[in-house]
């Protein structure tokens, strides 16, 4: 099946799962995950109308950020936005401060200041996402629930950055019920949040196997991969 048809379902499943929660489908934001894919899948996306696109790893990015630019000079409708949702390590900061609209995934005060830092003075501030570690996984990068109050208090006040809200990756169930459960945790905390004046709109939160549970549980943004571009390959 072809990236716009896969689109236009993901698109439909959105809609429907707002719906079923009594949403507005506009005030959910559908991000590709186009990680391991090449630029010719987001060309591919962009003229079915994605706009939004999320990437892991840094300098493949970059590539398909410089590609997409040079082809805007022939289509200046082609207006795309960038996210980095992967781990950061430090020494990538730079990077991703100066190619990037969007970061979900820091997880350290270290992190916030350098991309603050980083960030050229001729661009919009970088929205960025703390990430959480909802599910206490020792494997996974993200804050633990207890720092997230103190480190949002210290990223607020950093220049040339809007802290948005918060992301997070549970651990993955086919439990329904569990998965709600995980996502609710993201929504509260962002509550507690807006409720001592940390003003956020934004939960980065659901991917394809359990984006409808994060829908119902307040998802603003849907990180999609397989569902848009088929199953990765990473071997290559």
């Amino acid at each position: 099946m072809s990236i716009s048809k896969n689109l236009q379902l993901v698109q439909h499943r959105i809609a429907n799962s707002a719906q079923a929660a009594g949403r507005d489908p506009a005030s959910i934001t559908l991000l590709a995950v186009s990680k391991t894919f090449d630029v010719q899948a987001v060309l591919a996306a962009a003229q079915a109308g994605q706009r939004a696109f999320g990437e892991n790893y840094v300098q493949e990015a970059i590539d398909k950020i410089a590609a997409t630019r040079d082809m805007r000079e022939h289509n200046p409708d082609l207006q795309l936005e960038w996210h980095f949702i992967g781990p950061i390590q430090s020494n990538k900061t730079r990077q991703i401060a100066e190619h990037f609209d969007w970061v979900h995934s820091v997880d350290r005060l270290k992190i916030a200041q350098r991309l603050s830092e980083q960030r050229p003075a001729d661009m919009p501030p970088l929205q960025i996402c703390l990430q959480v570690n909802v599910s206490g996984e020792a494997t996974k990068s993200g804050l633990e629930p207890e720092a997230l109050l103190e480190i949002a208090r210290a990223v607020v006040l950093l220049p040339n950055i809007r802290l948005r809200g918060l992301m997070a990756i549970p651990e993955p169930t086919e439990d329904v019920q569990q998965q709600r459960a995980a996502f609710a945790k993201l929504r509260f905390m962002q509550n507690d949040l807006q409720a001592v004046g940390i003003q956020t709109d934004t939960l980065s939160m659901g991917m394809s196997a359990d984006m409808d549970a994060a829908i119902a549980e307040g998802a603003t943004i849907v990180r999609i991969g397989t569902a848009i571009f088929g199953v990765r390959d990473y071997a290559k």
